[in-house]
């Protein structure tokens, strides 16, 4: 499985654990000029912005140790443009869900840290 079909795996599990959660997902794969937001979701009121890090297994490392300072940087940067091109005022947090994939089955791991990034 190629990189990219690695991360729409990852997406697609991650928008499904969140639906299971009562979040509704409100956009995908958002494109800002500081990088992509992979999804935007809501719940009671909180919009939340989701980083999806999925590992087939752990030899690199967990999935959300990828998560560097320079990764952090780049997201609160795209939602600070995501802001900019909305005129809305609204709570909101940014998520990590940190999925491990255990190769050769189907079997998941989901690990999800709310509000895992402050400003």
């Amino acid at each position: 499985m190629n990189r990219q079909a690695l991360g729409r795996l990852g997406e697609d599990l991650a928008a499904v654990y969140l639906e299971e959660r009562g979040y509704c997902i409100l956009e995908r794969n958002v494109r800002t000029r500081h990088g992509e937001i992979d999804l935007i979701a809501e719940k009671a009121g909180v919009r939340v912005f989701v980083e999806v890090k999925l590992r087939s297994g752990v030899g690199y490392g967990l999935p959300e140790e990828a998560v560097t300072a320079q990764k952090r940087k780049h997201i609160l940067d795209a939602i600070a443009a995501y802001w900019q091109a909305k005129a809305e005022e609204i709570e909101w947090r940014v998520d990590v869900l940190a999925i491990i994939r255990t190769p050769g089955s189907d079997e998941v791991q989901v690990e999800h840290f709310e509000n895992a990034l402050t400003e």
